[in-house]
């Protein structure tokens, strides 16, 4: 460690009285309960629509609305936990996380499914953004692997229910399942909401220890200075990464949402379909890690000058290409291909969700990154309105070739775009 660097294991443990790394576990553990909300509902409208007796299309706004609340929700949700902590909002998001899914397994109509989703979707987007910036607020130094640690338990948490959610995707059978991963939401979200605190405002400024601001790095000055959302929205960064996010999310989230379908439209077999659903979550968990960790930049004698914003250029380059790949490959009947495609396009897609929010920090400082961040995340809404309404629309009007088309070309002008990108230079004040 540089000498003029904080000691912030030390520091971290002086205020909590136990290891930092206690709050990711927490974190983690809250986002992999959460996660089938999104991971697992291409798995389970099949059988609502026909419980409801309901046309399958009738559902297909479920998961815009899902998005939009999700994401929506962050922006007010972190500029409240910027301010007063997360524990009470943290308690709030297992009620209506839980109690969602509780209620959505008694629903008996359409709008009931859409209003209870949707409130669960405000309970998930609470506990996304709690969790991300508990790693961007206790982990300056070690920000792509702490939030690839948070967002890959969103992504891989969901590999455990798929299963158990197969084996019972009947009309008949969904209902226990979604009663009983209710109150597994509830349960441990409370239990990780004792857990969570944030840092003090100057807790890297001590009598014995230099501010982060003095550490002597190659750093642009702006990384050491805090803009509010305000000062973060006038710059050109920004805006130019909302335009990536919307455009990646739209990508990654038609996979999510139609991968069962499309595999299932193009004949494959029901063991082809499982895997490719179960491997999506994993594949997006994985990735989200091993991105963030190479973006660090902090593997042991090894330099890899690995930039985040190479790392986005790369991973939603390589998000486009996989997205091109299942359709070459579902089309020609060869299953390990479009396997081997979906988790290309998943391990490098979901990455966005660790780089995103650590260059945020990265350019805006970490005072504001819960509502900065969610600021940026907003994009996410416009997303899934593409990868859920538009692409179920596109799918009906155009066909499957051109939806997929057209998700691969948004991953692949976001990879370009990446490389625009660099640090703020003047000064928020």
């Amino acid at each position: 460690m540089n000498s003029s660097s904080p000691d912030y294991p030390a520091l971290s443990r002086e205020i909590l009285g136990f290891s930092r790394w206690w709050q990711i576990i927490a974190a983690a553990l809250m986002m992999g309960l959460v996660s089938p909300y999104q991971y697992v509902w291409s798995s389970i409208e099949g059988p609502m629509a026909d419980s409801l007796g309901v046309p399958l299309s009738v559902l297909g706004v479920v998961f815009t609305l899902f998005v939009i609340f999700q994401a929506g929700s962050q922006f007010p949700v972190g500029w409240w936990r910027d301010r007063y902590g997360p524990q009470k909002l943290t308690l709030l998001a297992g009620i209506l996380a839980g109690g969602g899914y509780i209620g959505i397994s008694q629903a008996t109509e359409v709008w009931q499914i859409y209003v209870l989703y949707s409130v669960g979707a405000i309970g998930v987007g609470i506990i996304y953004t709690v969790a991300v910036n508990t790693a961007l607020k206790w982990f300056p130094d070690r920000r792509g692997l702490t939030t690839g640690i948070g967002t890959m338990a969103f992504a891989g948490g969901s590999a455990l229910f798929i299963p158990y959610v197969r084996v019972n995707a009947t009309a008949a059978g969904y209902p226990d399942v979604l009663q009983n991963m209710g109150l597994l939401i509830l349960i441990g979200v409370i239990v990780g909401a004792v857990i969570l605190r944030d840092p003090p405002e100057n807790w890297l400024k001590t009598k014995t220890t230099k501010s982060v601001s003095e550490k002597k790095s190659t750093q642009s000055p702006s990384q050491s200075n805090e803009f509010t959302s305000g000062q973060m929205i006038k710059t050109w960064q920004f805006w130019l990464m909302y335009l990536m996010f919307v455009a990646v999310s739209g990508a990654g989230l038609t996979l999510t949402a139609k991968v069962v379908l499309l595999a299932e439209n193009l004949g494959l077999t029901f063991a082809a379909v499982t895997a490719s659903a179960t491997i999506l979550p994993i594949a997006g968990g994985v990735g989200r890690l091993v991105v963030g960790y190479i973006s660090d930049d902090r593997i042991p004698g090894i330099s890899l000058g690995f930039s985040r914003e190479r790392a986005m250029a790369i991973s939603f380059t390589l998000c486009g290409l996989g997205l091109l790949g299942t359709l070459f490959f579902g089309y020609m009947g060869l299953s390990i291909g479009f396997i081997f495609s979906v988790f290309i396009a998943t391990f490098f897609w979901s990455p966005q969700y660790t780089l995103f929010p650590s260059v945020v920090a990265d350019y805006y400082g970490s005072k504001n990154s819960s509502a900065n961040y969610a600021l940026l995340y907003s994009g996410k809404v416009w997303g899934g309105i593409f990868g859920g309404a538009v692409a179920g629309w596109l799918v009906v009007s155009a066909g499957w070739t051109a939806t997929f088309l057209i998700g691969a070309g948004l991953a692949l002008c976001a990879g370009g775009l990446a490389l625009l990108l660099r640090p703020p230079t003047t000064s928020p004040n």
